[in-house]
């Protein structure tokens, strides 16, 4: 059977738990077609370059699929009857990558690069340091008039 890599983008507004049941939908419509899905991918809620549907950000979404171009072409029927799928692209390919997508990838590496005090690091100093606004204060205001003659 071919394989192929199906990338789709639900809308905004959606929760996760929205766009994991829709994942299942279209696993259990390439089952019934005679295929299955071997790998999927929640990347996440992303901004889009430009405005799709009047959404700026989406929910993206890969699966990795082993059927029958039936099977993928009935799933992709239901994709453009739901309104909630903003686009989808579905690739024929050699091979499926075993190891995580490039998305998922940087995801990760972007989590190890963060500081572990937080986004921002280790801020236990910050009291230490004088303050930016602060202005030096004159020693004339501190003395009494005796001291000032």
């Amino acid at each position: 059977m071919p394989l192929y890599e199906h990338v789709f983008m639900a809308r905004q507004d959606i929760s996760t738990q929205q766009v994991d049941s829709m994942t299942d939908n279209l696993k259990s419509i390439i089952e019934q077609g005679g295929g299955t899905v071997g790998k999927t991918e929640y990347w996440g809620l992303k901004p889009i370059a430009y405005r799709v549907k009047k959404n700026r950000k989406a929910h993206y979404s890969l699966m990795n699929i082993d059927a029958p171009h039936e099977a993928v072409a009935e799933m992709e029927r239901q994709m453009r009857l739901n309104d909630d799928v903003l686009r989808f692209l579905t690739l024929r390919v050699e091979a499926h990558e075993t190891e995580p997508s490039a998305m998922m990838r940087k995801q990760r590496e972007r989590d190890e690069r963060r500081p572990r005090g937080g986004d921002r690091g280790d801020r236990g100093d910050r009291n230490d340091r004088p303050r930016r606004d602060a202005r030096p204060q004159s020693n004339d205001g501190d003395k009494s008039e005796e001291e000032k003659s």
